[in-house]
């Protein structure tokens, strides 16, 4: 059963359109449980209505002219109820409904299953016999188990516009394709795609239009000699270790390249109009799908070596293509599977227009360094094509998570508009700079930036920046092949004390683990966020965290700003551990003749176990500072980075609310600053909560800090108060964040947090 459903799905996502899909899952299907008739319903997006797309024992040529309304059927009930319908004779069921011209009434017996994506029901896949009887347990299961596979190709083909509307005679619909993703850094962008892609990955590379065909051709041949060669030398370097037979494989690889009909297909796809990199994965990955598809394990294991030698041509396809930042001519609209900061660093900021990547989400690392770069920002675009949008006019939406590929005129208009109250209320923001971060009834809040690069420092000074409430060691740890030394992290972190004295600077000690690797000290866990990260991994190599400690206070020296902070900490025996290193750390930097003082040393609040023991806590350090971000991925069981599960976290939870509110509660007479630095101090609406429950100091990217102080200067202690009375109440995020927009609007501040025409889609 496994492989029969293994390889219907490879096959349908080989398909080359839609039509081609279904008509393989129909045809597969019927054969395969020898059923006298299988047939799929799509749901048309603009009626509602189930059309029947294709059919084996129907009428087929009624496929795409016929359709069941949305309260009309069985195979509209079975949408209805997003579960299956089994039924022995359909024809006495009271939704049975007979589709003139189709044939069906003389099939007696009815199984329809739902094909659902993300909890949408995308249409139905039908079974049926003439005789009366019920399809059995595992008929129904199997069915079941090949719809739910099949599902992301059909969303996939819905999200591409290959079926944007299904009504037989609808116009057919050539702009405003949208996706839907994570909002990751708020904001539009309005620009030409640029796909990137990590080296020598076929699966990634995206389809690029050419009319240089001699060209592309000519490198095509070019890296097919040069990977002859290295094939050459590789069998002559070590055929005298080698058997006979092991040397044969290396002459199996010559005669595929020698094969003349995947160079011919290569070719021909490149003269179709194709770059060769993207004709080159087109003809392997089919390759590799039929390879996968046969019954013969020893055919099925030659994918693997079809795949290999796929790579080696397209690297030396890439040596000869031009480099990432020579691409970019004007600023563009960054796409890619899975964005990296690697990928971000090699770009010139100022040819950064917008972000979209298909992995990650709103609290992943690139979205985080974009709301600091001000970029606007999706993630978790899941069913993007993204490989077919290079060169493509696109709009991104940051506020709402949504892409379009080529964007209307209109739309643009409407979007544009958007991009021209930005830049007021931009406008707006920078004549508060200089003016204190102060309720209308005289409380005082101060607001902190996260940083982690030293361009960072003139960006937050320039924004009014009061201090620094986290800065990031970990990223210059990341840019190196190597630990840095302990003199080169004194420079680093000189930068920021000196950047921003005598205001404060809270540098955070190095917290590797989870999502963040380093490339030469790589951490493999089968569940690394609650593995070796943070503390976890600096206490156990002391001559990592002593090196850090040291550096951090000898680049205090006569500044006297420095404040350490330990992150992921989950018991109280972690922080005197660590307390005693950096008192022993002080000690050795004094003993050298340093100008220091003593740092004030905090912990992050990030895991449950911390939350329940703040009072334990602080009364062994000076300062508390939450960390939102994982402290709600831990709090509510939720990969802060899975797109999958985007949805469900959420920092305006009322657990996490409540979790944050308990900490106020439990240190409020411990005498310790307490401070939020995750990302929820950034948004206006979690500022106005955070205050109002009594945090003091905020600390956010130097982006979002002149947002948050407009909102701030405009309201007052006692509106902000009753806002938090009002959201404790409730029992559901959504509720919190609607009650929330409703209130800032009645305070006349929701107009300072965005554009108002931002519902334009």
């Amino acid at each position: 059963m496994l492989s029969l459903l293994r390889r219907i799905t490879q096959e349908v996502t080989a398909a080359e359109s839609l039509p081609a899909a279904l008509d393989i899952i129909v045809r597969r299907v019927r054969r395969s449980m020898r059923a006298e008739v299988c047939s799929i319903y799509l749901v048309d997006s603009n009626t509602s209505e189930y059309i029947l797309m294709a059919t084996r024992g129907l009428n087929a040529e009624m496929a795409g002219s016929v359709s069941l309304k949305s309260d009309e059927g069985l195979v509209s009930l079975v949408g209805r109820r997003a579960e299956p319908v089994n039924l022995e004779d359909a024809h006495i069921h009271p939704s049975f409904h007979y589709l003139s011209g189709t044939g069906e009434e003389r099939y007696r017996s009815f199984l329809g299953v739902p094909i659902i994506h993300h909890r949408q029901v995308l249409g139905v896949l039908v079974v049926q016999h003439e005789d009366k009887r019920r399809f059995d347990e595992g008929e129904e299961a199997f069915l079941i188990t090949l719809s739910a596979q099949l599902a992301g190709v059909i969303a996939h083909a819905e999200a591409t516009g290959a079926i944007a509307s299904l009504s037989p005679n609808a116009d057919p619909v050539g702009s405003d394709f949208r996706y839907k993703g994570v909002p990751g850094s708020s904001g539009v962008a309005i620009g030409r795609g640029v796909v990137v892609f990590p080296p020598a990955d076929l699966d990634v590379i995206p389809d690029r239009t050419t009319t240089d065909f001699d060209q592309e051709i000519e490198d095509f041949y070019q890296a097919l000699d040069a990977v002859r060669q290295d094939i050459r030398k590789a069998s002559n370097r070590i055929s005298k270790h080698l058997s006979d037979d092991e040397k044969a494989l290396f002459d199996v690889y010559l005669k595929i390249l020698d094969d003349n009909s995947i160079a011919g297909e290569v070719v021909k796809k490149i003269k179709a109009g194709n770059w060769a990199q993207g004709a080159l994965r087109q003809v392997i990955k089919a390759h590799i799908a039929q390879f996968d598809r046969m019954d013969d394990p020893y055919l099925r294991e030659r994918a693997s070596d079809l795949r290999d030698l796929g790579r080696r041509i397209l690297s030396h396809l890439q040596e000869k293509a031009p480099n990432l930042v020579e691409r970019f001519s004007e600023p563009s609209i960054i796409v890619g599977e899975e964005l990296t900061a690697s990928m971000l660093g090699e770009i010139p900021i100022d040819k950064i227009k917008g972000l979209v990547s298909v992995m990650g989400s709103g609290n992943s690392h690139v979205a985080i360094l974009a709301r600091a770069m001000g970029i606007p920002t999706v993630m978790g675009a899941l069913d993007l094509p993204y490989a077919q949008l290079d060169k493509v006019n696109l709009i991104v939406d940051g506020y709402s998570g949504k892409i379009f590929s080529h964007p209307s005129e209109a739309l643009t208009e409407n979007y544009q508009q958007i991009v021209d109250e930005e830049r007021l209320l931009e406008e707006e923001y920078e004549a508060l700079k200089d003016l204190p971060c102060e309720t209308l009834d005289a409380h005082r809040l101060s607001l902190y930036v996260n940083t982690g690069l030293s361009a960072d420092i003139a960006r937050s000074l320039d924004r009014g920046a009061e201090g620094i409430g986290l800065y990031r060691t970990e990223v210059p740890f990341m840019v190196r092949d190597r630990f840095p030394t302990e003199a080169e992290q004194v420079k680093i972190y000189r930068l920021q004390l000196e950047g921003f004295a005598p205001a404060p600077v809270t540098v955070r000690t190095l917290d590797i683990g989870g999502d963040k690797s380093l490339p030469y000290f790589p951490i493999n866990e089968a569940n690394p966020f609650l593995g070796w990260r943070g503390i976890r991994v600096t206490l156990d190599h002391l001559e990592i965290f002593m090196a850090q400690i040291r550096a951090m206070i000898k680049a205090s020296a006569d500044l006297h700003n420095l404040k350490i902070m330990l992150p992921m900490i989950s018991n109280v025996a972690e922080v005197e551990e660590a307390l005693a290193l950096i008192r022993r750390g002080y000690a050795e930097v004094k003993e050298e003749g340093y100008n220091v003082k003593m740092p004030r040393v905090g912990v992050m609040i990030e895991v449950p176990a911390a939350v329940y023991q703040a009072k334990e806590l602080a009364s062994l350090v000076d300062f508390l500072s939450v960390g939102s971000n994982d402290l709600t991925q831990y709090l509510l069981a939720v990969d802060r980075n899975n797109p999958r599960v985007a949805d469900l976290y959420n920092c305006f939870h009322p657990a996490v609310l409540r979790a944050l509110l308990s900490i106020v509660d439990q240190v409020k007479d411990e005498g310790v600053g307490l401070s939020v630095c995750g990302e929820m101090a950034g948004d206006p609406m979690g500022a106005i909560l955070l205050m109002a429950m009594g945090y003091d100091v905020l600390s956010m990217s130097s982006t979002s800090l002149p947002k948050v102080k407009a909102v701030i200067r405009n309201i007052s202690m006692t509106q902000a108060k009753h806002m938090l009375d009002e959201v404790m109440k409730l029992p559901h995020a959504e509720a919190v964040t609607q009650t929330m927009t409703r209130l800032m609007r009645h305070a006349n501040i929701e107009r300072l947090i965005r554009p108002a025409k931002t519902n334009v889609n």
